[in-house]
């Protein structure tokens, strides 16, 4: 894209008062103080009810310190260790797994070295007070993250919550980019105020990038930061930022509390994926391919076949009361079939619990240019097709249960990408048909990120992220999810 097309004029300067900087430092640190008394009221209704549940009402006997002294300490202990393990940092606060394994390594590190010294020191605290204790304080210390994620998040999407003001740094085109990846997860707090580009191409005028106004060169990258009061420089690729001129900027930025982070221009791998490795004083880093077969493959497989059947017999009665409800409502069969195409472009009749009348197909045509989504893809949110039951069906994902039956045949995953349909897969292109390396799922990125209410763009780019970066924590990750997507009704039409 030609850089004259990526820069305006702007109509303003950049939006920067030092009363913005300070709100949000004061909503950090309100998060911060947040975090901390809820981890110590978890922790503390965590040893009460180790207590209980060990002695009832009954008078500890054999220890060789009081339970007054021990429980308080263990909180406290705990509060520690949170903190040594930096639990609290604000740069893993709010986003990604890291807060979750920072939480839980904590605790069990402290449960290691409770049980050691209380073994040397021979120490009369009962294991089974401890045992319960650190269990549900574990639990309950990430439950608590999580709801506490959660609340962050919403905040955010409403622009009340704690988040990061960035400059980005880089050519005109990698900062576009990169200002598009950030702004497709809000939640995640990365606000763009600015940006800086090569000194070539700033004109004697103010210019925007898209809406980001330019606010300096690579030479004034230090005199922007303090006109935008950022709290954090994303650089992201450009042929100018040589390794000195970011070594610079480092020295610079130090003891100032704004954050420098390197935006590499790999996109959508994850972090499994990715190692760093120092090489003569490089940090290069290595990217592991894709797994599409081997040991992981064959227990994901017995997985998914084990759980399918015994959801299957669990839900025989609703699946039951579904049929008679679909029989009652309209004419025409109970499960609807459907031709899809699954792993290595083979095709697969899919079951779902029918939804619309028998002549949908036949309608599809007269309702062509009332189509709700762009791509290969037909939406609409009132469609006339649809009966009474099958819209209720839909809202909570009903219709798809039958696809239990097909994870059971192993034509499909309980998780993976959306299965499609052979006409679209006979319009895929290189990129797209990536999506058929795998198994389709009955639930992925997809359904838990909007299902209808995505765009195809970010349909296929996140079933293509998870064809890229599956794995069988993501998975029970994603099935968690599905729960919340269901309950909420998110993009379900």
């Amino acid at each position: 894209m030609p850089t004259a097309t990526l820069l305006s004029p702007a109509t303003s300067s950049p939006a920067s008062t030092p009363g913005t900087t300070i709100q949000g430092r004061l909503r950090q640190r309100a998060y911060l103080r947040a975090i901390v008394v809820l981890d110590a009221t978890i922790l503390g209704l965590a040893v009460l009810g180790g207590y209980f549940a060990r002695f009832g009402g009954d008078e500890p006997r054999g220890s060789d310190i009081p339970y007054v002294v021990v429980a308080p300490a263990l909180v406290l202990a705990w509060l520690l260790s949170l903190k040594v393990q930096r639990c609290y940092d604000d740069r893993v606060l709010g986003y990604g797994a890291d807060e979750y394994r920072r939480v839980t390594s904590a605790s069990l590190r402290l449960a290691g070295a409770v049980a050691i010294t209380g073994y040397i020191a021979d120490v009369g605290v009962s294991r089974g007070f401890l045992g319960i204790s650190f269990a549900v304080g574990t639990i309950g210390l990430v439950v608590a993250r999580f709801g506490a994620r959660k609340h962050l998040h919403r905040s955010r999407l409403r622009g009340r919550g704690w988040s990061r003001r960035v400059l980005v740094v880089g050519d005109a085109a990698h900062v576009l980019e990169l200002v598009h990846t950030l702004r497709r997860e809000p939640y995640a707090g990365y606000h763009v105020v600015g940006a800086c580009i090569p000194d070539a191409l700033l004109a004697p005028v103010p210019q925007r990038l898209g809406d980001v106004p330019v606010v300096g060169s690579f030479r004034g990258i230090f005199d922007a930061v303090a006109t935008t009061s950022v709290d954090t420089v994303a650089v992201t690729a450009s042929g100018e930022l040589t390794a000195t001129r970011l070594r610079r900027l480092g020295w610079q930025l130090e003891g100032t509390g704004v954050d420098l982070v390197l935006a590499p221009a790999l996109t959508d791998v994850a972090g499994p994926r990715i190692h760093t490795r120092p090489v003569a004083g490089l940090p290069l880093i290595h990217v592991e391919a894709p797994e599409f077969r081997g040991v992981r493959k064959i227990v994901k497989g017995f997985v998914d076949r084990s759980l399918s059947f015994a959801a299957l017999a669990l839900a025989l009665p609703v699946l039951a009361a579904i049929a008679l409800a679909i029989k009652l409502d309209s004419r025409g069969p109970v499960i609807f079939r459907q031709t899809r195409v699954g792993q290595g472009g083979s095709e697969f009749a899919v079951y779902k619990f029918r939804t619309m009348v028998v002549n949908a197909d036949t309608l599809l045509s007269e309702l062509t240019a009332q189509n709700e989504t762009d791509g290969l893809l037909f939406k609409m949110r009132a469609d006339p097709r649809v009966t009474r039951v099958g819209r209720f069906l839909r809202k909570w994902s009903l219709d798809e249960l039958p696809q239990l039956a097909n994870v059971l045949f192993g034509h499909m995953s309980l998780v993976g990408p959306r299965p499609p349909l052979p006409t679209e897969v006979a319009r895929y292109d290189g990129d797209v048909a990536r999506r058929l390396l795998v198994k389709p799922g009955m639930t992925g990125l997809w359904q838990v990120s909007g299902r209808s209410d995505l765009s195809w763009e970010d349909g296929i780019r996140l079933d293509l992220y998870y064809v890229e970066n599956w794995s069988l924590a993501a998975d029970l990750t994603i099935m968690w999810k599905t729960f919340g997507a269901v309950v909420n009704s998110r993009g379900a039409y």
